[in-house]
């Protein structure tokens, strides 16, 4: 499960869970084929005959890890070998053994789904994840609604997506068949059943509240559908179920202020979650179209600072030498506003419509470029693994301050509440900022000011104000007076974090 604190959004336990049309030929049908449930219009008087039909389907996920102990020194201990004993109070050399380490065993509890008659299931990859995001967890039990358990096998996982794929060896199982989550509407009744708390089958009705809800901004799956049917942890991996008795959604989130559920549950989509599952289930990598850039959504401060809409398009903050978007032609500083003729908005993101583009494929890409539209045509590429895009783009390191980027002397200028000084090799050398880096440092910042709210901090390198590069902290309020005079609201900025990142910002300009 996931759930946010406020407006953050952080892991809880459980699991996802799709189904695909697997079964056998034979009496066997699935718990949810058409002939089996007679949907009725409207609100139903009961849930009890759809529950019972579905819920032999959902099962309890449970999972075992051993993990490393990081042992404390003991007060009494350390008195003793003090004071001349060192086998410690009990007369016993307290330091044998120690070279192996202690560990502990921990685990986890969530929900999953069986989505063929011989024994698959579908979870969340966080849920059978190796502590700290390593590798997977020792042992994964499956039990059935009827007690019945079984120890499962990992077929395979997905990071992005956050599912696996789980197999049990048993034949002649209760399973459920896909439906179609992109034919739901708000208002629609659906239901949910998972095992929160690891109490067991749980059965929760409720209706679609949202569609195309994000909860991190970023990724191809920050796409749910949102539900007021209690969400709690451990129902993470336990379908959603409309009044057909289809699975349209896996219960995976949560936004709370506690963790409890408050009445805002969140699902991944049927249609995001298929095409995975039927990639690890024929030991294949999902293929997902990649383009190699690095973007940022388009904030009213950015947008005025282009003189473009907001929330229409994306701003290109870096661009992957060598991959699609580049053999391309597209640029730092690009706004992608269509992609393969869709536009790009917050429900329809870049990295949404490029991931579900067939890899391979040439596609036209409208861009604006110093505000002129043009069209380029990309071939869309394979993405990565995880641990190749972080070699790519970077990882978000410490962006604080670095040491010693006070100026010594030389020309400084205040503009939009900072204090700039030119970048000398002293103040490089300093920052560890690379010699190929050209731009002004900031070396403090009026935490009254637009620049301070829009988190511009000492020791941030500027490159340039609304794709002008600068060199100079004159050039730098040369370009932000000009922009003052073309009557723009805010100028945008090209920065350099001292973890050598770059990212956009759009700065408010004080009225005069």
């Amino acid at each position: 499960m996931r759930y946010a604190y406020g407006v953050a959004t952080a892991l809880l336990l459980g699991g996802t869970a799709f189904s695909l049309a697997t079964g056998q030929a034979g009496a066997q049908v699935a718990q949810n084929a058409p002939n089996q449930i007679v949907p009725r219009a409207g609100a139903p008087n009961s849930f009890a005959d759809l529950a019972a039909r579905l819920q032999p389907a959902v099962v309890n996920i449970s999972t075992r890890q051993r993990v490393p102990v990081r042992t404390q020194a003991d007060p009494f201990e350390e008195f003793f070998r003090r004071f001349g004993n060192p086998q410690g109070p009990q007369g016993q050399d307290q330091g044998q053994g120690q070279g192996q380490g202690r560990t502990r065993e921990t685990g986890s509890l969530g929900s999953g789904f069986i989505i063929s008659p011989d024994g698959y299931i579908v979870t969340n990859n966080h849920l059978i994840q190796g502590a700290g995001g390593q590798g997977t967890v020792d042992t994964v039990t499956v039990t059935m609604t009827d007690r019945r358990e079984y120890t499962a096998r990992i077929v395979g996982r997905d990071a992005p997506s956050d599912l696996a794929l789980l197999k049990i060896d048993a034949n002649n199982l209760p399973y459920v068949n896909w439906g179609d989550s992109s034919r739901v509407r708000v208002g629609e009744w659906v239901v949910a059943i998972g095992n929160p708390y690891g109490l067991g089958g749980t059965v929760t009705a409720g209706i679609i509240s949202a569609l195309h809800r994000g909860i991190t901004g970023v990724g191809a799956y920050d796409r749910y559908i949102q539900t007021d049917a209690s969400i709690n942890m451990g129902n993470s991996g336990g379908p959603m179920f409309d009044m057909s008795g289809n699975v349209i959604g896996i219960n995976s989130a949560l936004i709370s202020p506690t963790g409890a559920s408050v009445g805002i549950g969140l699902a991944i989509p049927a249609e995001l979650a298929r095409p995975v599952i039927d990639s690890l289930r024929k030991g294949q990598r999902p293929q997902r179209g990649y383009l190699g850039v690095g973007l940022q959504p388009l904030d009213e401060n950015i947008a005025g600072a282009l003189g473009i809409d907001k929330d229409r398009g994306e701003l290109v903050r870096s661009v992957v030498d060598g991959e699609a978007a580049s053999r391309a032609g597209i640029r730092q500083g690009d706004v992608i506003v269509r992609v393969n003729n869709r536009d790009v908005t917050p429900d329809e993101t870049v990295s949404y419509l490029i991931a579900n583009t067939p890899v391979g494929q040439k596609i036209p890409v409208e861009i604006i470029r110093q505000g002129r539209r043009q069209t380029l045509s990309v071939t869309v590429a394979q993405r990565p693994t995880e641990e190749q895009l972080a070699q790519q783009l970077g990882t978000d390191g410490d962006d604080g301050q670095p040491g010693g980027v006070t100026p010594q002397g030389g020309q400084t200028t205040q503009s939009l509440g900072m204090t700039l000084s030119p970048l000398t090799p002293d103040l490089a050398r300093r920052g560890n900022i690379p010699a190929t880096v050209r731009g002004v440092v900031i070396t403090a910042v009026d935490p009254n000011s637009t620049a301070a709210e829009e988190g511009l901090r000492p020791g941030y390198v500027l490159l340039s104000v609304n794709q002008q590069p600068v060199t100079t902290p004159a050039e730098f309020a040369t370009a932000v007076e000009s922009a003052r005079r073309a009557n723009r609201t805010s100028v945008l900025l090209l920065v350099r974090l001292p973890n050598g990142t770059e990212a956009f910002v759009g700065v408010d300009m004080p009225r005069q």
